[in-house]
């Protein structure tokens, strides 16, 4: 039987997994028919050794195409000790992949090249190797970021661009391709050309192809996965609006996509259903892992990004994208490109740093209610009773709040009300911030409990004019989430406002509202 694979590489004959062959034939076209050099960098756990695996799987059954894959990771620093210990292990692992095919007559001819211990000798090996295979050789090495910051391997990047450079002129023999693959691009890396040299901005790898393949799954994809489970499992499911809202939720992140599949599958009863995918959500954010530890890590070690990351989720702000101020945000997966603006990458990340910072504020400040929560909010048919959420969230904000500052509503003021209802629907419901909406410092917020949903706007008042125009947006996403009833929450900063609670009619969907 099959399983969701979430460690490392995916085997299809153990493993579901998407149909990811229209990627493999975009690389292929693109890139490796092109003799392109270029790296396979992407964020933590987001497929590279996978499509590694299925590139070379591919290319292999081309008779004109002769693969090497290697990678330094597991080998210890004394590879990197000396250019002889380097240069040795390199040789060693271009032996071992021979001996793993068999090939008798490439042991014999590397069993010649034994002695060598500079890179200037490597490059004649490489040449005299290629030569001897006689086919369009391809080096694959994986984890590039284990050694991409070691001086003896940006030299061996240093000689392959160099033998690329003169290849293209015809005065060597080289590999067809080089593929490189890890989380940054080599690309980017600085170089220390001397001892006595401050690192440069002179990339080695200067001749590389930009990585411009979408890694990420597209709703067709993942469900070329959910029918294989399917298949095998004769589990009953809309294959179709599970793909779509898992596309939604992960934006595609290969882990996420499989993390929650296999939850639903093993923890959760194989409970495909929109329910389940939320009850996958929630266990899933409760869990302790090592890209969620990435993202908080990276979060709080650079200052910029969380700047970014506290305008962006807290003070609802449109951030226009620009590649070079995005560039570790997007790195690391924690930010994308939607259009021209610069978003969070996917609403699981959205809400894992929202649930951060509620427990942060909840360590520093204390929990904000000190009721018994719950039940004050729920009508005799188990249903969340949002009015008096609201007007509860607007008596404490009245009471606990009235004196702040404007800067201090727009920094916390929407944290404050996610800080209110998480506890009302912990266990229950499950929320999410809907990051598309975001426009007009508008924020909303996206609750369901006991099967119901709930949709909250959470806004800045700038005056009547563009409180309709609020109603208006909320009213257009009721319609498109094919719901009646909506939840507007205005914070005013008025010294003199009117805290009113009202229930207002924009054509056939009714909204009710609050000023805070």
């Amino acid at each position: 039987m099959k399983d969701f694979n979430i460690t490392g590489t995916c085997i299809p004959e153990e493993h579901y997994m998407v149909d990811n062959s229209k990627k493999i034939n975009e690389i292929m076209n693109k890139l490796i028919k092109k003799k392109k050099y270029f790296t396979i960098n992407r964020p933590r756990q987001y497929g590279k050794t996978t499509t590694m695996f299925f590139l070379k799987k591919y290319l292999s059954k081309k008779d004109e195409y002769f693969v090497i894959k290697i990678s330094f990771e597991g080998l210890g620093e004394t590879v990197f000790n000396t250019e002889e210990n380097f240069v040795k292990n390199f040789v060693s692992q271009i032996n071992r992949v021979m001996k793993f095919k068999k090939n008798k007559k490439m042991i014999e001819f590397i069993a010649n090249y034994k002695e060598i211990k500079k890179i200037v000798e490597l490059d004649q090996f490489v040449t005299d190797f290629i030569i001897e295979v006689n086919k369009k050789v391809i080096l694959m090495i994986d984890e590039v970021d284990k050694s991409s910051n070691n001086q003896l391997f940006l030299n061996f990047i240093g000689m392959l661009r160099n033998k690329y450079l003169l290849r293209n002129e015809g005065e060597d023999i080289t590999f067809y391709n080089v593929i490189l693959a890890g989380v940054h691009d080599v690309k980017n890396m600085q170089l220390k050309l001397r001892p006595d040299q401050e690192r440069q901005f002179n990339s080695p790898w200067n001749i590389a192809m930009n990585f411009d393949i979408d890694m990420s799954f597209d709703a067709e994809e993942i469900s070329t996965m959910l029918k294989d489970y399917v298949k095998e499992t004769k589990v009953v499911m809309d294959i179709e609006f599970i793909s779509k809202k898992l596309r939604e939720y992960t934006s595609g992140y290969p882990f996420l996509v499989s993390k929650l599949c296999k939850t639903i599958d093993e923890k959760l009863d194989k409970n495909f259903t929109e329910k389940g995918l939320e009850e996958s959500i929630k266990l899933l954010l409760d869990e302790k892992n090592t890209l969620f530890d990435d993202v908080i890590k990276n979060i709080e070690n650079n200052k910029e990004l969380k700047n970014i990351i506290t305008e962006l989720i807290l003070e609802g702000k449109e951030i226009n994208y620009n590649r070079y101020a995005h560039e570790t945000g997007i790195l690391y997966g924690i930010l994308k490109q939607n259009s021209n603006q610069v978003v969070v990458g996917n609403k699981i990340f959205e809400l894992l740093i929202y649930n951060y910072l509620l427990a942060r504020r909840e360590i520093e400040k204390g929990v904000l209610l000190t009721y018994e929560f719950r039940t004050n909010f729920i009508d005799d048919a188990g249903n969340l009773d949002m009015k008096t959420v609201l007007i509860k969230f607007q008596e404490l904000m009245k009471a606990e709040y009235r004196d702040k500052d404007k800067k201090f509503i727009e920094r916390e003021g929407r944290l404050l009300f996610l800080a209110f209802l998480k506890p009302i629907i912990n266990g229950e419901g499950f929320y999410f911030v809907e990051p598309e909406t975001r426009q007009d410092n508008r924020m909303d917020v996206v609750v369901t409990y006991n099967m119901k949903k709930y949709i909250i706007e959470l806004k800045i008042w700038h005056g009547q004019e563009k409180k309709k125009d609020g109603e208006k947006q909320l009213a257009g996403y009721l319609e498109s989430q094919s719901e009646k009833e909506g939840y507007l929450v205005l914070y005013s900063f008025n010294k003199n406002k009117e805290y009113i609670a009202e229930e207002v009619c924009v054509g056939d969907k009714t909204i009710f509202e609050i000023v805070v």
